[in-house]
């Protein structure tokens, strides 16, 4: 078997177009997401049905009810509760979770009940990880809570900066938790960092860009705004905006 071959890359997708793309130029996995913009959230049902039709490799499905920090409150843990639920009923192959306190270490109660969720399936800590305080520290307690692999940069904008910490610790897990590699992983750099930290396991999007199909197009009238990601800044519905607007009416 040759060294590429003993690698197992895992592909970000957020789409059935992509999943069968991934599956096809060889990833071996699926972490299937919705929302990449915000770095990633729940994908919705009925996505994970049509990649679960559309592929034969594993699907690790994230499981994240919205972007920004990971600290959460009690209704959001009980979504992410249901969440797993579902996705444990429609076929996933594991789940992908994080959740951080207040201090930026791993919430080890929520994550404990997070886990007990999902089980049998398999647990990925996600990039969570890369936001804590204290990467060592976050990494034994992964391993004391019994996940299975840390999706991690090295606490750095992108793996390929984040090859030291990733050296240190894939030395420090000595096996006991898997470290899988991400973070603006593409074909110029994952040998460098499989060669310099010793991962085995490399997350990627491996994207491109496709112009739309539609021939008639509405100019000048955009779905959306410019987004810049902020984790510690988060927007959410204002009731005083809501009752502003049905008064002005």
């Amino acid at each position: 078997m040759t060294a590429a071959a003993q690698i197992l890359l895992e592909a970000c997708v957020d789409s059935v177009v992509s999943a069968r793309n991934a599956e096809a130029g060889g990833a071996r996995r699926l972490e299937l997401c919705a929302n990449l913009v915000e770095g990633g959230t729940t994908p919705s049902i009925g996505m994970l049905a049509g990649a679960r039709d559309a592929v034969g490799i594993p699907i690790f499905v994230l499981v994240r009810p919205r972007g920004g920090d990971f600290l959460y409150g009690a209704d959001e843990i009980r979504v992410i509760l249901r969440d797993i639920a579902e996705m444990k009923a429609r076929g996933a192959d594991a789940v992908v979770i994080g959740a951080l306190d207040r201090e930026g270490q791993v919430d080890r109660n929520v994550i404990g009940r997070l886990i007990e969720a999902a089980r049998p399936l398999a647990v990925t800590f996600h990039r969570a990880f890369d936001l804590a305080r204290d990467p060592i520290e976050a990494l034994e307690t992964l391993i004391e809570l019994g996940i299975e692999r840390v999706l991690t940069s090295g606490q750095a904008p992108t793996a390929e900066q984040g090859i030291p910490l990733l050296r240190e610790l894939v030395q420090r897990a000595e096996g006991r938790i898997v470290l899988l590699a991400g973070g603006g992983v593409n074909a110029s750099n994952a040998r460098r960092i499989v060669e310099e930290t010793g991962v085995r396991e490399l997350h990627l999007r491996g994207s491109r860009t496709e112009p739309s199909p539609m021939r008639w197009k509405r100019e000048h009238v955009p779905m959306g705004k410019p987004y810049q990601p902020d984790e510690y800044c988060r927007t959410e519905t204002d009731a005083a905006a809501i009752r502003a607007v049905l008064e002005a009416v």
